[in-house]
């Protein structure tokens, strides 16, 4: 099939040249418009949260993700005609820069005056006020504004600059690793060409779903990065292997033959990578799920790319001059030594990946935490002024929610409240904000960062202990809401369907591969030496971060990386599978796959560690710990599982490596 639709392609090359051109100007200029519709929120449907933050929102005027908070650092806080002036100041610029806003109650300690400006609306929408707001607060004292709706505001130029960074360091690598691999040829362009056309594609798409559907902030880096390496990786695939065809047959002939075998494989390795990350789609939170639908439509863009793109570029280009012979023979001579002793290898390589892993057994995670944004933002400026006067969960409080009003059983739990080591402080009353019609809130301030450990286990109390101590009436609702009940509610239901992705993801992958390798056991075997990848992986992040990994990553890593290593997995398989149908015995198709892939399959790793790297070196600690976590494993997997393990093992197995219970077995 590929041939076929390749054939179809050169003979209408210019045309698919001028629309990927279009495909480009158009990604571009979308993804320009992108970063105001994106945000990181970590709310979850049908969990108590979201109930209480749609009340909140419908009673109060108030959603707490929609919530600004004004900070004054001043000499004397306590003085009840500056309170009164600050009050009126934010009042008056709350009613000029943000529509439907409605003022909370003014508090006071630690050198520090401060309220919330609330609204009803979502974080992507309460986001565009921040700026209006500040600019209306202009003034002395300074005013800083934080709260959720700030932060993801200041984020967007950090990730940004952060996109920038990562690209000066991912670029230039990338380009060592193809000239390389390739030398100084026109054909070291065709990859970025690649990328570029399948990026912006990419983009473009992801902004037309995010124009309605909520989209992690974190979706662009990682469209641009993870883009980067696998497009590339996939050109850099099917150029090497035209080289190989261009020995015997003519430019158009040799591109056909391409497709044939290299097409196939990037046909093959682009589903594994989608199944992957389509089975995040199964997860029941919006924040890993449009992590998944970006992740998705990285490798679909990047198929369509070298299936079309990619040919007709080669066309016109070229691949350079064919690889020597000679360069193989370092991959010939460590085949060999594998082969010789298939089980010291092994059992050498298994522990390493065995012992790496261990530390993951430690691995704690978190489901975010404002420490983690750059100190140079005004919004974390602001929450760490409040953070050192009175406490870090001052700025995201918890909101109980009262429905209807049961003052004995409020004042009940108000007190067991006032008593808990963690509360820093309780807001509560008959009158506005903290009373609407029949409703109620009780507003808890904790001691520490939304995220920590100590305000989830306060709102586990609250929830199984102080709520029901408190005797509310029967009929009475009593939910909680904010962002310690939501991170609560996203990692319970985050992990609570991890395990049914996990088993979806194994299932998926071993169909995919069975299906390209026309065997039962290699993918067996690819499915248990990818699970030792990851949990090195793993093992790697608890040992290299001192502070818990965000929720997300150990999910998203899963299935990112169960895709990424299935490239190298079909890679190399796929030429070894070649030669044994080509008559070559057991041991001599183990040694030519990894002969032929060896260069490839090691400038394809250096590519995505390169382009990894490039998480690595922004100051987003969530998006630094994925980056790292990726590089780690991409690493372990090029070198330790496909140079060692994937040879060893498949030499040890020989001719049950092919089994099949099929008539059509090879």
């Amino acid at each position: 099939m590929p041939e076929r639709w390749t054939r179809v392609v050169l003979r209408h090359r210019f045309a698919v040249l001028l629309a990927w051109a279009a495909i480009l100007v158009a990604g571009l200029a979308a993804a320009a418009h992108l970063a105001p519709l994106l945000a990181n929120s970590f709310d979850v449907p049908g969990s108590d949260s979201r109930r209480a933050s749609e009340l909140l929102a419908r009673d109060f005027a108030d959603r707490p993700e929609g919530t600004f908070t004004v900070v004054f650092h001043v000499r004397h806080p306590a003085d009840r005609a500056l309170q009164a002036r600050l009050r009126r100041r934010v009042a008056a610029a709350a009613r000029r820069a943000v529509p439907g806003a409605t003022l909370g109650t003014l508090h006071t300690g630690g050198g520090v005056v401060f309220l919330d400006v609330a609204t009803a609306k979502s974080l992507q929408q309460a986001k565009r006020y921040a700026a209006p707001l500040r600019a209306a607060l202009a003034g002395s004292p300074r005013a800083y504004v934080t709260g959720e709706p700030a932060v993801q505001h200041d984020l967007e130029p950090v990730f940004a600059a952060d996109l920038r960074r990562g690209e000066a360091i991912a670029v230039p690598l990338t380009l060592v690793a193809l000239i390389a691999l390739l030398g100084p040829t026109l054909a070291v362009l065709i990859p970025f060409l690649v990328a570029a056309c399948t990026i912006a594609a990419t983009l473009g798409l992801v902004y037309l779903l995010a124009r309605d559907v909520a989209m992690a902030a974190y979706v662009r880096n990682l469209v641009e990065l993870v883009g980067l390496g696998l497009a590339v990786d996939y050109s850099l695939l099917v150029v090497h292997r035209y080289r190989e065809e261009r020995t015997r047959l003519e430019p158009d002939d040799a591109v056909v033959a391409t497709a044939a075998t290299a097409g196939r494989t990037v046909l093959f390795s682009g589903a594994a990578v989608a199944a992957g990350l389509a089975l995040l789609l199964l997860e029941p939170v919006p924040f890993v799920r449009s992590l998944g639908v970006g992740g998705l439509l990285i490798p679909v863009v990047s198929v369509a790319a070298a299936l079309t793109l990619q040919p007709a570029l080669l066309s016109l280009l070229g691949g350079g001059p064919a690889a020597r012979r000679a360069d193989r023979g370092f991959w010939r001579a460590l085949a060999v030594r594998v082969q010789r002793r298939p089980a010291p290898f092994l059992a050498a390589g298994a522990a390493a990946l065995l012992a790496l892993a261990a530390p993951a057994l430690r691995l704690h995670v978190t489901p975010g935490s404002l420490a983690g944004v750059p100190a140079s933002t005004e919004s974390v400026q602001g929450y760490r002024l409040l953070r050192d006067g009175l406490g870090a969960g001052v700025v995201t409080p918890t909101h109980v929610v009262i429905v209807p009003a049961a003052p004995a059983a409020e004042a009940r739990l108000v007190r067991a409240l006032n008593r808990d080591a963690e509360v820093l402080l309780v807001a509560s009353g008959r009158r506005p904000p903290y009373a609407a019609g029949a409703a109620r809130q009780v507003i808890v301030g904790a001691r520490h960062d939304w995220g920590e450990a100590a305000s989830r286990r306060l709102v586990e109390r609250l929830r199984s202990r102080l709520v029901p101590a408190a005797r509310f009436p029967a009929g009475t609702v009593v939910m909680a809401g904010g962002a310690p009940p939501q991170g609560v509610d996203f990692v319970d239901r985050l992990y609570g369907a991890f395990p049914w992705v996990v088993a979806a993801v194994l299932a998926l992958t071993f169909v995919v591969l069975a299906a390209a390798f026309r065997s039962l056991l290699l993918p067996l075997k690819a499915v248990v030496l990818n699970l030792m990848s990851v949990g090195a992986a793993y093992g790697a992040l608890a040992l290299l971060f001192a502070r818990p990994v965000e929720a997300w990553i150990p999910v998203f890593l899963f299935a990112a990386l169960f895709g990424l290593s299935m490239d190298y997995e079909v890679f190399i398989v796929s030429r070894m599978r070649e030669a044994h149908d080509a008559g070559a015995s057991d041991v001599e198709a183990v040694a030519r796959g990894l002969e032929s892939t060896g260069p490839i399959v090691t400038a394809a790793a250096a590519v995505m560690v390169a382009a990894f790297a490039g998480f690595a070196a922004g100051r987003i600690e969530g998006l630094r710990q994925f980056g790292v976590g990726l590089a780690i494993a991409i690493a372990l997997d090029a070198t330790v599982v496909r140079c060692l393990l994937v040879p060893s093992l498949m030499t040890v197995l020989g001719r049950w490596n092919w089994w099949l219970p099929s008539p059509r077995r090879g």
